[in-house]
């Protein structure tokens, strides 16, 4: 989880643990989430952090350097264009407990190779490699 907010962090992170996955921790910053980017496999990352607006430089890396399946969650979804490449998706804020445990259950579905939609208020980007009718990848 890519995230400054401490609150929105533990509500997440809340949502991942009730899915039965176990959460590698909560990076306020680019720092921290490069420390955390060996032990994830999906990772959450809002845009505007402690450090700035380096989400998307962050969501990049974690995709290229380390394999991380990356939705982008922000309040911003247009800063990101046409999406980032080799990251999945972008859901907007504020995001309800279901579509944020459809989301999650979506980047893992994708990871694993496995058919699963995303939550209506997702946008998943062109370059994801996914068909959102059945996403098949």
């Amino acid at each position: 989880m890519v995230e400054d907010e401490i609150f929105v962090a533990i509500e997440i992170e809340h949502v991942v643990t009730q899915l039965g996955h176990m959460p590698v921790g909560i990076a306020a910053d680019s720092r921290k989430a490069a420390e955390l980017a060996a032990d994830a496999e999906v990772a959450l990352v809002d845009l505007n952090l402690r450090d700035g607006p380096t989400g998307p430089a962050i969501g990049r890396m974690l995709a290229e350097k380390h394999g991380v399946t990356v939705v982008f969650v922000t309040a911003n979804p247009a800063q990101l264009g046409d999406g980032v490449p080799g990251t999945l998706g972008v859901i907007p804020k504020p995001v309800n407990d279901d579509d944020m445990r459809q989301a999650v259950s979506f980047a893992v579905a994708h990871r694993r190779r496995e058919s699963a939609l995303p939550p209506r208020t997702m946008r998943v980007f062109a370059n994801s490699n996914s068909s959102v009718s059945g996403v098949a990848v």
